[in-house]
């Protein structure tokens, strides 16, 4: 993992977030949910912080430890008014992950309903969606419209991963090549199946983001240069303004 800057962000128009209904609500505290048909495999990862062994070199984000890999830069998305950290990107070439982890039920997954929620945001704006199978459970291919900068209508694409996970949910989006390219996609994939979530033990309302922070293993550099060459990424978990924070 290389640079770390801080500059302001170029977004494409968001989806549209499912919002937490009560912010206040405590998760319920039956017993473990049962597998859906379509859930990720995650023998391989990624993991919850009760199945691995340390952080094994993995870089500590609060609720999130990330591995690496050769050539990846590593951004963490700031809000400018509050300065809380909402999501962990990893960008490798032309193609960018962008990470974030919830809060969920004992009971039951989160990434059907949130896919549904998804894909009907997208089809109102015009845009297509496509559900695929993988290792990693059934992901959601995208394609948002936005006006290009000829003024004709470009389709961006963006492709949704999530992974339920006990007592968190997991959501990741693939941006650039690697939404179309499985090959592009690949070493991103592996960054996001060696995360692991740490998911805490307080009470939080299902789909409240869990908290991220900056890394504590290493000083801040101070850099004020604009950056936007970042690939765009479709967040329906848009939670305001944004800069990325790069050490």
């Amino acid at each position: 993992m290389s640079i770390f800057r801080r500059s302001k962000r170029t977004e494409t128009e968001p989806a549209s977030a499912p919002e937490v209904e009560d912010a206040t609500a405590v998760e319920d505290e039956g017993t473990e949910a049962a597998p859906e048909d379509d859930a990720a495999d995650r023998t391989s990862g990624p993991y919850d912080v009760s199945e691995v062994d340390g952080r094994d070199g993995r870089l500590d984000l609060g609720a999130l430890w990330v591995r690496g890999v050769p050539g990846m830069e590593l951004r963490l998305e700031v809000d400018q008014e509050t300065q809380v950290v909402n999501a962990a990107t990893a960008v490798f070439g032309e193609s960018a992950l962008q990470v974030q982890a919830f809060a969920a039920p004992r009971t039951e997954g989160l990434w059907a309903d949130i896919r549904r929620e998804i894909a009907m945001s997208v089809e109102r704006q015009g845009g297509t969606v496509e559900e695929v199978p993988s290792e990693l459970g059934t992901r959601l291919r995208t394609r948002l419209p936005s006006a290009g900068p000829d003024g004709r209508t470009v389709f961006a694409p963006a492709t949704f991963v999530g992974v339920d996970g006990p007592r968190w949910f997991l959501r990741g989006v693939l941006s650039g090549r690697a939404a179309i390219d499985d090959e592009a996609a690949e070493p991103l994939l592996e960054v996001l199946r060696e995360l692991v979530v740490v998911r805490g033990t307080d009470p939080m309302a299902p789909r409240e983001l869990l908290p991220l922070r900056l890394p504590q293993d290493e000083p801040a550099a101070a850099a004020d240069e604009a950056d936007d060459d970042a690939p765009a990424t479709l967040d329906p978990f848009e939670r305001g303004p944004e800069i990325t924070e790069v050490r």
